[in-house]
């Protein structure tokens, strides 16, 4: 084994990320904004394996209608992508690793990587990496198990079987999202990860488990490929033949299916910024337990996530809040209650708003 072959990025940017609305529209989702860094979450995922000795240029999966903003975004970062793959509709994460196996070389080495998560600790992510390289070589599939903080019902958790390798583990089982009392016991039983959606195979293995278990799936993305319009780093694959792939995530077409699957558990101050509570809790706050951004005036106020990318925003005397200000819309909720956004979203889905789909 060539312990210094490359590894090649594939990173997912399909999502339209309504969660974060109304910063985030499906015309600029939340990977494509800049929530935590000056950087975008994209810029900050590709800056991930932007060391040339070790990983090659990463392969991007994108939706076709942000192609313009994925190029330009890593043209700034002076990480281009090798290929830029758009898929003409969503149809999750299986189909859309399918088309960067299939693009890439068969023995590839590929590192999956959402676009819209935060990784604090760089290096423990990268040595996570490295642990799993060995099983993976050998035939395994690997993901990535989070260390968790607290029980959180929103993740679904991977329980670790025997050590195969150092630092490395079998996958036991993948199990649901679970209730609080399950996800406490969890905890308790100390053998349990968050499951990040982090991912390092060979492109071979993984074609070979997606073959074995959604044969219709690999047909249907392998001749939207072979029908493609290629325009220069671009892959547009035909939008017929790719619709016609059944809509399944990774986990359950694969991971959950297969024989040889490992986890790396890895403490490496992940958060999916699934939320705006998830966003009040990785910020900067302030003595008062605040966090804000843009112009914002806070008297007598604290708990609060105030952001403004438009006008001034002035709280007095208010606590646990979620105020989100842009140039068209306003969002005002209570801490702890952020999932509820969807409720505001859907209500404009209905009324066919066009905050939904403007990109800001």
């Amino acid at each position: 084994m060539n312990k210094t072959r490359p590894i090649t990025p594939v990173i997912l940017s399909g999502g339209s990320g309504t969660r974060l609305w109304p910063l985030s529209r499906t015309g600029r989702p939340k990977q494509l904004l800049s929530l935590t860094n000056a950087e975008t979450m994209l810029q900050l995922t590709a800056r991930r394996s932007a060391d040339s000795a070790r990983f090659t240029a990463p392969i991007v999966v994108a939706n076709a209608a942000h192609a313009e903003m994925i190029e330009e975004q890593l043209e700034a970062v002076s990480l281009p992508a090798s290929a830029l793959l758009l898929e003409p509709v969503g149809r999750n994460t299986a189909p859309a690793i399918a088309l960067a196996a299939l693009c890439a070389e068969p023995d590839a080495l590929l590192l999956v990587m959402p676009s819209d998560h935060i990784i604090t600790d760089v290096g423990a992510f990268r040595a996570a990496v490295e642990a799993a390289v060995p099983v993976v070589e050998d035939g395994w599939l690997a993901t990535f198990g989070i260390t968790p903080t607290a029980p959180e019902t929103g993740y679904g958790y991977i329980c670790r079987g025997g050590e195969i390798a150092p630092g490395v583990h079998s996958v036991e089982r993948f199990v649901e999202k679970p209730d609080r009392v399950t996800a406490q016991a969890y905890l308790d039983q100390g053998c349990y990860s968050w499951n990040g959606g982090i991912f390092l195979f060979r492109a071979d293995t993984f074609l070979a488990a997606l073959e074995a278990n959604a044969p219709e799936m690999v047909a249907a993305v392998r001749l939207s490929l072979a029908k493609a319009v290629r325009q220069g780093a671009r892959v547009y694959p035909d939008a017929q033949a790719f619709a016609a792939s059944p809509s399944d995530s990774v986990d359950y077409a694969v991971m959950e299916k297969a024989d040889r699957v490992a986890v790396v558990p890895v403490e490496m101050g992940w958060s999916d910024v699934g939320s705006w509570d998830a966003l009040h809790e990785i910020a900067p706050r302030d003595e008062a337990d605040n966090a804000h951004h843009g112009e914002v005036l806070s008297i007598d106020t604290s708990g609060c996530l105030i952001r403004s990318d438009g006008p001034l925003v002035a709280a007095v005397g208010v606590k646990d809040l979620i105020v989100i200000a842009t140039g068209d819309a306003v969002l005002i909720l209570p801490r702890g209650s952020s999932q509820e956004v969807k409720r505001a979203v859907e209500e404009l889905k209905k009324r066919s708003h066009i905050t939904l789909d403007r990109a800001l």
